[in-house]
């Protein structure tokens, strides 16, 4: 099993297709999606997948929705867009990684795998976040070159 961070394959292919939304007043959910080192997310992830999932106190499957923090803007020949942090509180799980996806309904399309690096867990207060970048043409974490 493993995780590689990057975008979505099917995600570009929705971009091209006119799929997503991430403007002002879009009416799609975007969702983040936990996962333990059991999983196996990479850029040929489709969808929004169940195994390999996160369990545990404080987190309900299918992950939190996302705000976005930075609709689609740019600079220079870059554009790019972020989403708010992600929090879960009472939290009593281990996660290595996460899948951000349109909660559609669906076929719930992946947009991005996120790897941690390692097996992370809550804070001693039990609160977990999954801390986005800011949102600039160098640092957002989703950017179009």
């Amino acid at each position: 099993m493993s995780l590689a961070q990057g975008a979505c394959t099917s995600y570009k292919v929705g971009l091209l297709n006119g799929q997503f939304n991430f403007g002002t007043g879009t009416t799609q959910t975007f969702k983040i999606a936990l996962y333990t080192s059991y999983a196996t997310l990479n850029a040929s992830t489709t969808g929004y997948t169940p195994v390999g999932e996160v369990t545990g106190g404080g987190y309900t499957a299918g992950g939190e929705v996302l705000t976005i923090s930075q609709i689609p803007t740019s600079s220079g020949t870059t554009a790019y867009l972020s989403f708010n942090n992600a929090v879960w509180t009472s939290a009593s799980f281990t996660a290595r990684g996460a899948l951000v996806y349109l909660a559609d309904g669906i076929t719930n399309p992946a947009i991005f795998v996120l790897d941690f690096g390692s097996d992370k867990v809550p804070t001693a207060a039990g609160v977990f976040t999954v801390t986005f970048p800011t949102a600039t043409a160098t640092s957002a974490i989703l950017q179009i070159n």
